[in-house]
């Protein structure tokens, strides 16, 4: 297996993956073509942007998108989205991807590697068992707002 940056040249192979990770259970995604592109696009094409993948013979079985956020404390490696294909999960790889991925940012000097996720998703106790903390000082805020008829 090997570890690749990702860029806007992948984007057809990381939209693929996403559909297969995330358009089934537990979360049932529901995707338009143009919403995915526009999404991946915002995620791995901007100034800031710094994206992994994990291939095994060429082809792309996980995925690390995020960015760069410069803070006083340090800099930060905000994942967006994280994902091993689902037929090859439980079986270490997404651990593995993690630890690789430390060692990468390490070298860039990167400070923390910063997610959300919910805490009722099987992902919340992955992130646990791979050392991740919650935060119990900061809470997420959101706010639908309705769209006028």
């Amino acid at each position: 297996m090997e570890i690749r940056e990702l860029t806007i040249c992948n984007i057809e192979s990381i939209k693929k993956l996403m559909l297969a990770i995330f358009s089934k259970e537990p979360w049932n995604d529901t995707w338009t073509e143009e919403q995915l592109h526009l999404y991946i696009r915002e995620l791995i094409d901007n100034r800031n942007s710094l994206s992994f993948g994990i291939y095994e013979d060429e082809a792309l079985i996980g995925m690390a998108l995020g960015h760069i956020k410069h803070w006083y404390e340090g800099t930060e490696y905000w994942i967006e989205e994280f994902g091993i294909h689902p037929e090859i999960q439980n079986n270490g790889i997404g651990t593995n991807f993690i630890r690789q991925i430390e060692k990468i940012l390490a070298g860039k000097g990167v400070s923390y590697v910063v997610l959300l996720t919910e805490k009722h998703m099987p992902a919340y106790e992955f992130y646990k068992r791979n050392g991740f903390q919650e935060n119990e000082g900061t809470v997420f805020l959101a706010k639908k707002i309705c769209k006028k008829k």
